[in-house]
């Protein structure tokens, strides 16, 4: 089977077609999702992780903090993550992806 075909059949397949699909997020949220999957838990991305806002800054090359904070505040508002912030200097926030399998978008 080719990386293509793996890809079709990948579960979170769904969730993404979900993600591309809707017309309220730009390209800006999908680089923040991006960068939550990437630095999610890599057997199960629904367990809720830590990771630091500039970290998730660098990776989706968002430079603003205030367009940051608008996309983290959308992601969570629309169902695509819970985020639970942490104003520790060494404890990143808490996020948890809220993955469903079962979406029909």
């Amino acid at each position: 089977m080719s990386n293509s075909q793996n890809l079709q059949h990948h579960p979170l397949n769904n969730y993404f077609e979900r993600l591309a699909a809707d017309t309220r997020l730009f390209s800006s949220h999908i680089a923040l999702f991006a960068a939550l999957y990437y630095f999610s838990n890599d057997t199960n991305p629904c367990l809720p992780f830590q990771v630091s806002r500039p970290k998730l800054m660098r990776f989706s090359r968002i430079k603003s903090i205030a367009t940051y904070h608008k996309n983290i505040s959308d992601l969570t508002r629309y169902g695509y993550i819970e985020y639970n912030p942490s104003w520790h200097p060494l404890k990143g926030t808490c996020v948890r992806l809220i993955i469903e399998d079962n979406q029909n978008s």
